[in-house]
């Protein structure tokens, strides 16, 4: 059976979400997500306690439901040093004010999708991050079978950094899920690619000048003469690199 298709044409708004909002957006929730949210969570939401959220409504309704969400999006403040990407995060430790955007929910009304609503209530997170001079990045989790959802982040230019095994645990089963983030106002990885290359470089040359020293050394001592070296790479193990490469980088989606 298809999607149900929109009899007229929709003009998409976004506001804030609101104590009204209440009894639709639980039913939303319930509707989009396999897992159940308490109430407390709901009345966070619609007053904005600790939690900022935008709505996506249509105007372009014609039978009174103009103001009725069609699509959410929520997310809470959290310290950087506190945060699980900590560790993923460049950002200036001496100061205890670094904060990141970690979305918690979001969803569009099935008769919405591939219309751009996602889309744009994304890009309402990353203005609002992006206009808060303490936030560095804002992430957060996927469920490792939502292709869909993958895919929109990746376009929107959210980087997978990390794969959680086992971290959802819905109806007696373990799911993966996967970590996206996006760094707004300076905030990056630890290392780049290129300051990844560089300190393997380093690593290696410093390797060399201490193997250096200490053959010069022997060899001036009457001890043993200077050897040929082959293959200077094997001063490093494959597996030294590959640690180097996780620590920097984390884990890739395939």
């Amino acid at each position: 059976m298809g999607r149900p298709k929109i009899s007229h044409r929709p003009s998409i708004c976004f506001r804030a979400i609101l104590p009204s909002d209440l009894e639709i957006l639980e039913q939303l929730h319930t509707e989009v997500f396999p897992i159940r949210y308490e109430p407390e969570f709901f009345q966070h939401v619609v007053n904005g306690n600790g939690i900022v959220s935008w709505a996506a409504i249509d105007r372009g309704r014609t039978n009174g439901n103009g103001d009725e969400l069609i699509g959410f999006v929520t997310a809470r403040i959290v310290l950087a040093k506190e945060s699980e990407i900590g560790d993923l995060l460049r950002f200036d430790s001496s100061r205890p004010d670094q904060t990141l955007l970690y979305i918690l929910t979001l969803g569009v009304v099935d008769t919405y999708r591939n219309l751009g609503v996602a889309s744009s209530l994304i890009l309402e997170v990353i203005r609002y991050a992006s206009s808060v001079r303490t936030c560095r990045a804002i992430y957060l989790h996927v469920i490792s079978y939502n292709i869909a959802a993958i895919q929109l982040y990746k376009k929107m230019s959210f980087r997978c950094i990390r794969r959680l095994l086992g971290f959802y645990f819905i109806n007696g089963q373990h799911y993966d899920s996967y970590l996206f983030v996006y760094y707004v106002n300076g905030g990056r990885s630890p290392c780049s690619p290129l300051e990844l290359a560089a300190a393997i470089l380093a690593y290696m040359r410093s390797g060399l000048k201490s193997v250096a020293s200490r053959l010069r050394k022997r060899d001036n001592d009457g001890l043993v003469k200077w050897p040929k070296c082959k293959e200077g790479h094997s001063l490093v193990s494959t597996q030294s690199k590959k640690n180097l490469t996780a620590e920097c980088s984390g884990y890739e989606c395939v």
